[in-house]
């Protein structure tokens, strides 16, 4: 989708409107990402070439997502974690899960890494959901805002 498109998509559920902006690094000298956010809505979406390549979803503002009967926002990370693995089970071994940097979990059929966001003490889940085509190089495909410092 374009953000056009998303922006189109989201005016159903949210009145706030997409705010974009571009990055790039210091070597480019053409814009690689645009970001879309939707801050009250707890939305950050990713576009290359006009393109929706990632969305991150906020751990406290964000709207809940559920993949196969289970909440995927807000969440311990550990019971998300167990969750993944359980899944993975009954899938074909070194096909479900990898892991990014630090353990991050990622569900490579969702399409899903199980980032996390501190929330005073405390992680809480923050989906961040890519194409297929990023499973490849995960860390770069998205602008390194796009993952946790946690």
């Amino acid at each position: 989708m374009s953000p056009d498109e998303v922006s189109e998509a989201l005016s159903h559920v949210t009145a706030e409107s997409q705010r974009c902006t571009r990055s790039r690094s210091a070597q480019e000298t053409v814009y690689r990402v645009e970001v879309g956010t939707y801050k009250e809505f707890g939305l950050k979406l990713y576009y290359q070439q006009q393109r929706l390549a990632g969305v991150v979803v906020d751990a406290l503002r964000g709207p809940q997502v559920f993949a196969d009967d289970t909440a995927l926002v807000g969440r311990a990370p550990s019971v998300l974690e167990q969750w993944l693995l359980d899944r993975a089970d009954g899938r074909e071994p070194g096909t479900e899960l990898s892991c990014m940097a630090a353990g991050v979990p990622v569900s490579e059929s969702l399409g899903v890494v199980i980032d996390v966001q501190r929330v005073g003490d405390h992680l809480l889940t923050r989906p961040v959901f890519v194409p297929s085509e990023a499973m490849d190089d995960l860390p770069h495909f998205l602008p390194a805002s796009a993952w946790s410092r946690c």
